[in-house]
């Protein structure tokens, strides 16, 4: 009896050590296909967003790069025409909207004034990485990087006659009147809650006009 009794002893400790092996196995082996899946997430995230700058489109009808802090709206050339896209960070989630794609100046402009209305809901409004608490952006200009939000380096070259009135749209047509050149160069510096960080620098190439 009892060696029958040492014998299950010997045995259900063995039963447990088994199952923390298996329970260990399956615990790695998820972390691993969710680190996978987030990588190839932020592989194709990143991608739209290089997209997006190497078809920067440079009309003189609206700002074709600006960022206010939270939102980063550019124009970019589309095989139908061009599109206001807006790239924007609310409540952890990094998100991306974009207008549709139009021929004429009136309806560019119309989008971009479109694009200074989002609350978040929309539509067109997809949302591309969660977890991220903060994004800063810096411009290469002048031979050095500097904020974004910074004058730092600029060089105005004069805004295109659009038909855009103070009256009809003061925002636009004060950006249009005098607008900065493009950077040769834009640095993205995401960072996550778990104190992650991802820093993508992409240079600019010539730009439709």
């Amino acid at each position: 009896m009892v060696e029958v009794l040492v014998a299950l002893l010997i045995m259900a400790i063995l039963s447990a050590m088994a199952w923390q092996g298996v329970d260990g196995m399956v615990r790695a082996r998820d972390a691993s296909q969710e680190a996978s899946e987030r990588t190839l997430r932020l592989t194709t995230v990143m991608a739209q967003w290089e997209q997006d700058l190497a078809s920067l489109y440079d009309s003189g009808n609206v700002p074709s790069l600006a960022f206010d802090g939270a939102n980063l709206r550019l124009a970019r050339s589309t095989p139908d025409g061009a599109q206001i896209v807006v790239w924007s960070l609310r409540s952890g989630v990094w998100r991306r909207w974009a207008s549709p794609s139009v021929r004429r100046a009136g309806e560019l402009q119309q989008a971009w004034l479109a694009s200074q209305q989002l609350i978040g809901t929309e539509e067109q409004q997809v949302q591309l990485l969660q977890g991220a608490t903060e994004w800063q952006l810096y411009f290469f200009r002048g031979n050095a990087w500097s904020n974004a939000q910074s004058s730092a380096g600029t060089t105005v070259v004069p805004g295109a006659a659009t038909g855009v009135t103070p009256a009809s749209s003061p925002a636009l047509a004060a950006g249009l009147a005098a607008r900065a050149a493009l950077p040769t160069g834009v640095r993205l510096v995401l960072s996550f809650g778990d104190d992650r960080r991802l820093t993508r620098d992409v240079m600019l190439g010539p730009t439709s006009l």
